[in-house]
């Protein structure tokens, strides 16, 4: 057994190459091999998102707090909030983050396929993050 105890591990920035905007992880899961689970809670700030990217095996959200956005490649941008819980199938090329006015909290669920949890791709355009319908 191995208990990671609260405030033993802090609180990260992540690089703006992956996001747009004031974002903090908290890790939760980063599970030794053969293992292959990772889970981090994110929390965007008003505005802040994702860049466009995919899972090599998929990903799930838990929306904990707050209202946020997702969008997947060639479909409209949908309204997320607390309770719900997103899946998004291997590949599918999406993006999430905050609305506009306000703060959204998630806990990330992936897995690492040679090494990789996630292949990061271009920017969402203020265009894009604005087309809520």
């Amino acid at each position: 057994m191995d208990i990671k105890r609260c405030g033993s591990r802090p609180s990260v920035t992540p690089s703006p190459d992956y996001f747009t905007g004031s974002v903090r992880q908290d890790p939760i899961i980063q599970a030794p091999d053969p293992a292959r689970v990772q889970a981090v809670s994110v929390t965007f700030e008003p505005g802040a998102r994702t860049t466009w990217h995919t899972h090599p095996l998929g990903q799930t959200l838990v929306v904990t707090a707050g209202c946020g956005l997702a969008q997947t490649w060639g479909e409209p941008v949908r309204a997320i909030s607390a309770g719900d819980v997103i899946w998004f199938p291997p590949g599918e090329k999406h993006w999430h983050g905050a609305t506009a006015t306000t703060a959204m909290t998630h806990i990330a669920i992936q897995e690492v396929l040679n090494g990789s949890a996630a292949e990061w791709l271009e920017p969402v355009t203020a265009e894009q993050y604005s087309a809520v319908e």
